[in-house]
């Protein structure tokens, strides 16, 4: 009699969920489907919807009619790269998600938020696209054992089928943390202080990059990367984060 290994696993997987049922990522509450989130906390994070800027995904007023549009961040700055997306405003739940997954070991929430940051992305994305997260300096990685951006990566890489680069860069330069820093001094903080893997060269020239990081502020940190990868003979750079930070958040 032949045995049917798939449907054992579902077997097994439902009588495991009789006694642990799936949890809320956010309250621990119970829900339907693993790695979710729960009525209520869906509805208390601050997801990205409708209009945007092109160049950095925070929300924009108005209807989307298909056109780009921006942010006054980036009517204002040069960004060397050309679109960027979020999944969330950097306030509230989502803030809390994205603090839990850097600082509380919380790395179970990289796989739902890859799934919102892919879902975001969907626009910007091409059959031309290698996927690098935003490096670690290798003494931050030491102290904090991981890092959030490279997971991010692999899960946004894994659910679009698309080439992924986990060291494609490298920070050999430690800079200050960029808290409490003005926008001016977030820029000159981490001028040069990213670069392309010298191994890595290759997979960079006439392709289009997007950049992984899990939050974005002034955009100093990607701005850096992007110049790097350019520098290297990228065709186009994209950013995409899991949070963004909006003034009118």
């Amino acid at each position: 009699m032949a045995v049917d290994i798939r449907q054992i696993g579902a077997a097994m997987q439902s009588a495991l969920r009789l006694v642990l049922p799936p949890q809320c990522i956010s309250c621990g509450g119970v829900v339907s489907e693993e790695f979710g989130l729960c009525a209520d906390c869906w509805r208390d994070t601050p997801f990205i919807h409708g209009l945007t800027c092109d160049a950095c995904g925070t929300p924009l007023p108005g209807q989307d009619e298909g056109k780009a549009e921006y942010c006054d961040d980036c009517l204002t700055l040069a960004r060397p790269w050309s679109r960027g997306r979020a999944a969330l405003l950097y306030k509230d739940n989502g803030r809390r998600l994205v603090l839990a997954l850097k600082h509380g070991d919380r790395l179970d929430l990289a796989r739902p938020a890859a799934r919102w940051m892919f879902r975001a992305a969907a626009p910007i994305l091409t059959e031309n696209t290698i996927v690098a997260p935003i490096p670690l300096h290798w003494v931050r990685f030491v102290r904090r054992r991981f890092n959030q951006s490279a997971l991010l990566a692999q899960g946004v890489a894994r659910l679009g089928g698309l080439d992924h680069c986990p060291d494609l860069l490298t920070r050999p330069r430690r800079t200050p943390t960029q808290d409490g820093r003005d926008r001016d001094s977030r820029f000159a903080n981490l001028a040069g202080a990213i670069r392309v893997h010298p191994r890595r060269a290759q997979r960079v020239q006439g392709r289009h990059v997007l950049l992984i990081d899990d939050v974005m502020t002034s955009g100093a940190t990607l701005a850096a990367a992007a110049d790097a990868c350019l520098a290297t003979g990228a065709a186009e750079v994209s950013v995409l984060v899991m949070a963004r930070v909006a003034k009118d958040a």
